[in-house]
């Protein structure tokens, strides 16, 4: 895991330098740098070493010089293919280093080596051959990828704040994405928060001609519900005994390391299966385990890990955050989180991965399960949804809605009025809409409220639009687990996840995004992950054998802050002066505080975007349209 950075044209070694210096964190073993001053191409790399720590230094050329590579990431399978291009005559020079197989698949395969890859990545390319720099992220984009592209520059980073340090990238807030952050809680692919700088999309690669200056952009991959042709032979016990050997086998191949490997706990099913299956290869009492708890009852979670983690064996350690504890490090990631997202489970992330750093540097994580699965309490609403649409009336819909605003807001997690009046919300809108508004930070009526203007939801919420859509199948499940894995998943949790842990200088591998377990769960029917109300279903039955009785019947937590309550006593604030609209946010943090309303998602989200608030002046402001 790594930090990469570059840029072709404007700019020279003491930018390059700088953009690198910012990424320290990424990579503190060491960096690297190359400039090929005919084509102008500069490549830096800040290296976590994980895998042949003398041979994997980075940039790394081919041994005729024709191709460099800066690369973040993991190759899962990078044995079986260096024994194919090992085959096909390339000679190698590192003794294990995945890097160096991305270099000779790409001379091999060209731009179809991305469809052969199982792991997570961000990589460059510069063929001098063919004057072309060839740019890839992986299928999920747990590995991020940022670029700003004009006449006479191409840069590109890992992060914001190091593309930021190139003189050439402008910054200037875009005021759709400040209006989509409100709605979504993050800025979806291909947007940030600067016009002119762009996501690459997870599944996606970039090509940039030297010569012409041209861009072409390629999906080699994206996520379709394509169910089996025919079904898998046997009954339902052996398709979860087949789910199982597949994540055994995807765990197996992300311990691979050269540096020590532990993995997160939570005590709900998908940690769990995780530890319970790595536990399988490590052997008994060789395995550190990793949690957090909270000193609120309705958050906490931990004693349900020390049980998974006394069943399975591992030695187990866990932290708790409280708030002084989470006001403590509130400020070092605002200050160093490059895009904020409005998800303040961030927070505990952040110290789990900064607890589990001092014991390990590669953990794995549960990540995927709930998007893959139907994991969320949002599946669940959606089976509903169809037949109160078609049995209540409008009138009738607005009645109950009112009734439901005035029930008590409690601020414990997930309460019934909170879930209630989220429900309620979303059923105010065709299906199309109903998930993003049910996870949105501010309802579409609020959005034009702070924005004091109307609001063009078609627009607005375009990404999730295009995505239901365009699912090939019809059923609300399969659309749902399409837009959680297109859009919530890449942009929110793996955000989360890769600056939380990336912070810390901790690789974070998730074993259930593995191709492998992706493509036999794309293909598994609706019904097997969400049967009546239970989510998750077919990975619960999978997991059984594996876990302590009690846990696969657990209701989901997730991992959540109880933001609520300190908003509501004063420990948590905005400063409303930083938006365009002040008056907008005294309102909502005085009804939250009397406990008239429950605006703790909106009021996250506002915390979280108020430094860049702070430091780029706001659309809000002048009242700018997108």
């Amino acid at each position: 895991m790594c930090g990469i950075a570059g840029f072709v044209g404007m700019g020279d070694r003491a930018d390059l330098v700088r953009m690198a210096d910012t990424l320290r964190h990424r990579g503190p073993d060491g960096d690297g740098f190359h400039v090929h001053e005919p084509s102008g191409v500069h490549l830096a790399h800040r290296r976590l070493a994980i895998l042949d720590i003398v041979g994997g230094h980075q940039p790394m050329h081919t041994a005729d010089g024709s191709m460099s590579i800066v690369f973040n990431g993991e190759i899962y399978n990078f044995r079986e293919l260096r024994v194919e291009l090992e085959r096909g005559g390339a000679k190698f020079i590192s003794d294990h280093s995945d890097t160096e197989v991305l270099l000779h698949g790409y001379r091999a395969w060209g731009e179809q080596l991305c469809e052969r890859l199982n792991g997570m990545w961000a990589f460059v390319i510069h063929d001098r051959s063919k004057r072309q720099l060839f740019c890839s992220r992986d299928r999920f984009g747990k590995k991020p990828l940022f670029f700003h592209a004009r006449p006479g520059v191409f840069a590109f980073a890992s992060e914001l704040t190091a593309l930021k340090q190139h003189p050439g990238v402008p910054i200037q807030l875009d005021p759709l994405s400040l209006r989509k952050y409100f709605a979504y809680g993050f800025v979806p692919a291909p947007r940030t928060f600067f016009s002119g700088v762009k996501k690459l999309p997870g599944g996606h690669s970039l090509t940039l001609d030297l010569d012409s200056w041209t861009l072409r952009q390629t999906r080699y991959w994206q996520y379709q519900t394509e169910p089996f042709e025919e079904r898998p032979h046997g009954v339902e016990r052996q398709w979860a005994e087949q789910l199982r050997e597949l994540l055994d086998a995807a765990v197996a191949r992300r311990l691979v390391a050269d540096v020590p490997v532990g993995a997160f706990l939570s005590g709900g099913v998908d940690s769990s299966m995780i530890a319970a299956l790595a536990m399988r290869h490590v052997g008994r009492d060789r395995l550190k385990t990793f949690s957090i708890g909270f000193e609120e009852a309705s958050f906490d979670e931990s004693r349900h890990a020390r049980a998974v983690a006394e069943h399975i064996g591992a030695s187990h350690s866990a932290q708790v955050l409280s708030v002084d504890r989470a006001l403590d490090i509130l400020p070092d990631i605002q200050s160093r989180m490059d895009e904020p997202i409005a998800d303040f489970s961030l927070l505990p992330t952040y110290l789990l991965c900064q607890h589990a750093r001092k014991q390990v540097t590669v953990a794995l994580g549960g990540d995927g399960a709930d998007e893959l699965f139907a994991g969320y309490d949002t599946f669940r609403a959606l089976r509903y949804a169809s037949a109160y649409e078609k049995f209540v009336p409008t009138p009738l819909h607005r009645g109950i809605s009112m009734l439901a605003a005035r029930l008590p807001v409690s601020h414990s997690y997930m309460s019934f009025d909170f879930r209630l009046k989220r429900t309620l919300r979303g059923l105010d809108h065709p299906s199309r809409l109903r998930l993003p508004v049910w996870m949105a930070p501010l309802a579409p009526s609020e959005l034009e409220q702070l924005f004091a203007e109307p609001m063009d939801l078609e627009e607005l919420f375009s990404e999730a639009i295009t995505t239901w859509d365009t699912t090939a199948s019809s059923n609300p499940v399969d659309r749902a687990i399409e837009f959680y894995l297109t859009l919530y998943m890449q942009d929110d949790i793996l955000v989360k996840v890769d600056r939380a842990s990336m912070m810390h200088s901790l690789e974070v591998r998730a074993p259930f995004l593995d191709i492998d377990v992706v493509n036999f769960a794309r293909r598994l029917p609706a019904e097997l992950k969400l049967r009546g109300n239970q989510t998750k279903w077919i990975l619960k039955r999978a997991a059984e054998p594996l876990l302590p009785d009690g846990i696969t019947g657990r209701r989901k937590q997730g991992f959540a802050v109880p933001t609520g309550a300190w908003f509501a006593d004063g420990r948590l604030s905005v400063r409303p002066e930083t938006s365009g609209n002040p008056a907008f946010w005294r309102r909502l943090s005085c009804e939250h505080s009397a406990k008239r309303s429950d605006h703790r998602l909106a009021l996250q989200a506002q915390l979280a975007v108020e430094p860049i608030l702070r430091d780029v002046p706001s659309p809000v402001r002048s009242g700018a349209r997108p």
